[in-house]
């Protein structure tokens, strides 16, 4: 493992000797589980109809505006 740098405060050392088994824990689950998948799909904090938690479908009868290609109030 590198050397750690403490860039503010003062930890005592055993402060440092938990920070320390911590990050030698993390990284042996990690270097165990392999090569990290990348997501595909959209992300539920950019679906806006899930965060209101209604339906696309039903946007438009909601907000009685058209929808667009996109999803979004046209105009």
């Amino acid at each position: 493992m590198d050397s750690i740098e403490v860039l503010y405060g003062r930890p005592t050392p055993e402060e440092l000797a938990a920070v320390v088994a911590v990050l030698r824990i993390r990284a042996a689950h990690a270097a165990a589980a392999g090569p990290a998948t990348l997501r595909t799909g959209r992300s539920a904090w950019a679906d806006r109809a899930a965060a209101i938690g209604v339906r696309p479908q039903a946007l438009d009868r909601l907000t009685g505006l058209p929808r667009t290609a996109y999803g979004w109030p046209a105009g």
